[in-house]
Parts: structure tokens; sequence; C-alpha cells
């Protein structure tokens, strides 16, 4: 039975290339139908409009940009979640805040649709290598049906709960990894100022316990500035506000979550959105 994807982007279709390696056959649909080529070539269907995807499918995969985004795709004109049949599954990988995952579930629900919120850890490179994590909320059994699916795509999958606990769980992921960001940005500015040699505070900072391991795969934008984008930073800056939005919800008091949002807010002012989110690293390192 094929499967259905919607959202070709940096991160989608290199999942769903992985899915076509492993001999899983696709009804692919993108706004822009150019980023499906390569997945044609291999013997994907298109589809032209979320709808088509879902008449064609059983279970659909969506790697889409926003909450808005997805709202559309699922429930807009020509929109999947009316066209998939009952018992079908939908499973939504893109980062989106846990209210808006347990208000599609519901959605879903009303159709007869099984739900799964299963983001994903990784950008560009894990992507490409099926090294992806997948953080999943939603029901035991629904989780079983999407696992080769999922297993195809990454290299770990973590039932984390009922619907909305696997986009919690990003949240918070991805909380981390922006303040890790910001802060070795600032370290390295420190070091800088102070004259410590940049290869010296590289190669320090970056074999200590103070550094996220993910920090390594960023020296090489930081030491060129070219910061082409394995994660676009506007979409930092998209996550860090539903991380914000998500603590006002819960009465979660994140003071320094709003600092970090407001230097990414500012990155995007300055026309660094669609590099790489380590490109903030520009923004504290300018002088004048």
């Amino acid at each position: 039975m094929k499967s259905g994807f919607i959202g070709l982007g940096i991160m989608g279709s290199r999942m769903a290339a992985n899915l076509q390696k492993k001999g899983h056959e696709l009804v692919v649909h993108n706004r822009t139908k150019q980023k499906a080529d390569p997945l044609l070539a291999g013997g994907a269907a298109w589809a032209a409009s979320p709808a088509e995807v879902a008449k064609n499918v059983n279970v659909l995969v969506t790697m889409l940009s926003t909450p808005k985004a997805v709202s559309e795709t699922a429930l807009g004109r020509n929109g999947f979640l009316d066209h998939l049949p009952a018992g079908g599954l939908w499973v939504d990988c893109s980062t989106v805040n846990p209210s808006f995952a347990r208000s599609m579930a519901e959605e879903a629900g009303k159709r007869k649709v099984r739900f799964l919120d299963a983001p994903v850890a990784g950008s560009k490179v894990p992507a490409e290598q099926a090294q992806l994590l997948f953080f999943v909320g939603g029901r035991k059994p629904d989780l079983d049906e999407a696992w080769p699916l999922l297993d195809a795509m990454g290299k770990a999958v973590y039932h984390v709960g009922e619907n909305g606990m696997g986009t919690s769980m990003k949240m918070v992921n991805n909380l981390m990894l922006s303040h890790a960001m910001v802060a070795f940005s600032e370290a390295i500015v420190l070091g800088d100022s102070l004259g410590i040699p940049r290869d010296r505070l590289f190669d320090t900072l970056l074999a200590s316990p103070v550094a996220a391991p993910f920090l390594g795969l960023k020296r090489t934008k930081l030491e060129t500035g070219n910061f082409e984008p394995e994660f676009p930073l506007r979409w930092m800056h998209k996550d860090s506000q539903l991380v914000a939005e998500t603590a006002y919800e819960t009465g979660a008091a994140l003071p320094a979550e709003n600092v970090v949002k407001e230097v990414y807010a500012l990155a995007v002012r300055k026309g660094m959105g669609d590099l790489d989110f380590s490109a903030v690293f520009k923004v504290l390192s300018e002088k004048g």
C-alpha cells in the first residue's frame, strides 16, 4: 500500500527519499512541484493537491513549516483530512505547539482518522542519513503501525505519551538547542574580546563537557562565515515563539527563553532568516 508524504522542504525531501530507499511506495505533494522531481524520478506518484494524496493512501506523513501551514493543508481548500479513509493514519512530523497538535488530533478523530504527532530532532544532514530522532505522541497501536516508516527515516523513536506529548518533548528539545547556540556564540564573542586565539577557543570549548555535541558541527560555519542553511534561522525563531506560547499556556516561567527568542527575532529582522540558525552568531559578533 502506498503512503502519502506532503511537505518536501529541506527536511521532508530527505525524509521521503529515505522512505523510497527502503522500498516504500509514495504519493507526494508539495506547493512547488519541482522539489518533488527526484522522488518522481524514483517512482513516486505526484498528487496535484493534499486532497488527492489522501484519496490514494491509508497513511499520510506531513512535514510542514508552521501550525498555520499544517491547518491549511489539512483543513483548508483541497485539504486532506476530509479525504483520508476512515481508520486512516495521519503522522504529523511538523514542529508545532502541543495545544495545536491536540486540536489536530481532535479534528482527525471527528473524521475517524487516527493521529500521531511525531516531530523530529535533527537537521539537514541527519535527515539525509536517516539519523533523525522521533518524539511521538499518540496511541501505541498507531505507533506500531507507523513504526516501519519512522524507522526508515530515523535512528530512534521515543513514545512520549498521548497526543500532544511528542510535540511537548520537541518544545523542550528546541528550547535547549536555541539556548546552546546563543550561549556558545556569546562565549566565542567574549573569548575574542579577551584576545584568546579563535582556534584555541574552539578546540578547548568543544572538548569540554559544557558544549552540546551539535556545536562541533557548527564550527566551520562560525569560522568561515558560510551559513548555508541546515536548519533555517527563521524556523528557530518560530519554534522559540511556540515554546514561549506553550509556557504561557502551562504557567511555566521561562525568562531566559524570552530573551533568546528576541535574539533570533533580531537576526531575522537583520535579514538572516534564511541562513542557518547558527548565524545568530553574526548578530552577537557584529561591532558597531
